[in-house]
């Protein structure tokens, strides 16, 4: 571990891992529609950050597991910072999809 580690982002291959092993889990895209349609994680709920505020009233239960992505791990921590601030309990920014060495759904 370098001095500047700290500095990285969030690893998604290792909060991808955590999401599968999860019961009950959520894995939201917060990319915008265009971003989500062009290439996402198969599994994945399209949410954007930009009207995250509306759309999150369909997520009913609060102590969900939610895992948090988009293109670089900026926009899903601001998106897992709301939720957990409108009481949503078990939030993880797993990173961005730039990362992301699996296969992609469109």
């Amino acid at each position: 571990m370098g001095l500047l580690s700290f500095l990285r982002g969030p690893d998604i291959q290792e909060g991808l891992a955590q999401f599968r092993d999860t019961p009950d889990a959520l894995l939201l895209d917060v990319r915008e529609a265009e971003e989500y349609r062009a290439g996402h994680i198969p599994g994945s709920l399209s949410m954007p950050l930009s009207v995250l505020p509306a759309r999150c009233l369909e997520l009913k239960d609060k102590s969900q597991p939610l895992f948090v992505y988009c293109l670089s791990g900026a926009r899903s921590r601001q998106a897992a910072d709301y939720l957990q601030s409108q009481g949503f309990q078990k939030v993880k920014n797993i990173g961005g999809i730039s990362a992301y060495t699996g296969k992609v759904e469109r």
